[in-house]
């Protein structure tokens, strides 16, 4: 099974679609039919491919529906997903409410992170870039032996 790994900056067209990177177009298409499903999360969008997703929405239906975090998630993340195929140009239209939600206007960076794709407007990754204390992912790099 292939991962999605790397930054790659590019740009969502005045219709809101963007083109992903050739080598994640061809893990949608070598291993996922171009089937995905994209939602919201912490001012960004992810993507996941469709039988990745479903691995997500089984777990979660395994969950206790009277925890209120359980609801909520379900409220903010599952609820709000949407499929989507990659068409023959290799473009994925990101929906109004999508774009507006994560700021998408024009430069955006798409980020690999293994099972699933982080698609940010170039200026909120970059403030996260800022932000981010790498200190802090130490223990978890020191746990993993390296």
């Amino acid at each position: 099974m292939s991962v999605f790994r790397g930054q790659y900056h590019h740009t969502i067209d005045e219709k809101g679609r963007i083109i992903f990177p050739s080598r994640f177009r061809e893990i949608f298409s070598e291993e996922y039919e171009n089937k995905l499903v994209i939602t919201t999360w912490d001012q960004y969008l992810m993507v996941f491919p469709y039988d990745e997703w479903l691995i997500i929405e089984e777990k979660v239906a395994h969950q206790s529906k009277l925890r209120r975090e359980v609801r909520e998630f379900q409220r903010f993340f599952m609820s709000g997903a949407i499929d989507c195929n990659i068409d023959g140009q290799g473009r994925v239209l990101i929906p109004p409410a999508f774009r507006e939600y994560a700021q998408l206007e024009k430069d955006i960076v798409l980020v690999g992170m293994q099972k699933n794709i982080e698609i940010w407007s170039k200026a909120r990754h970059e403030e996260w870039r800022k932000h981010v204390e790498i200190d802090k992912c130490a223990d978890i790099i020191a746990d993993l032996g390296i």
